[in-house]
């Protein structure tokens, strides 16, 4: 059998995913899991001021943070999916924007794992 006879060497390439879409997947991801680690630092720091020190902090802090927490689940939820994460890691890296200081650990972490599966 010559090689244009082999069916699998005449089929194009299959592509496992668009690279431009995970790229910018990846970047609205870091950006919010950045932003949802600040916000969770600045509720933990009103937390420990309210009930701690018994002071009256701001209380739009945690509605803040809940928001960007929510935006934040949507934009790992379509990373996960881009790059087919299993559900432990997607569920893990979703969980990391509530527990103060994780997020920023968890998307280091993530954000290197990505670039070197897809080339980025």
């Amino acid at each position: 059998m010559t090689t244009s006879e082999n069916p699998a060497e005449t089929r194009p390439a299959k592509r496992t995913a668009d690279t431009g879409k995970i790229a910018g997947a990846l970047l609205r991801y870091r950006v919010l899991a950045w932003a949802t680690g600040l916000w969770l630092l600045l509720l933990t720091a009103e937390m420990i001021a309210k009930y701690g020190f018994d002071a009256n902090p701001p209380s739009w802090i945690a509605m803040v943070h809940g928001w960007v927490y929510f935006v934040y689940l949507l934009l790992t939820a379509d990373l996960a999916v881009k790059v087919r994460w299993p559900l432990g890691r997607t569920v893990g890296t979703l969980l990391a924007g509530t527990v103060p200081l994780l997020s920023f650990f968890v998307e280091h972490r993530n954000a290197v794992q990505v670039k070197r599966d897809f080339n980025l």
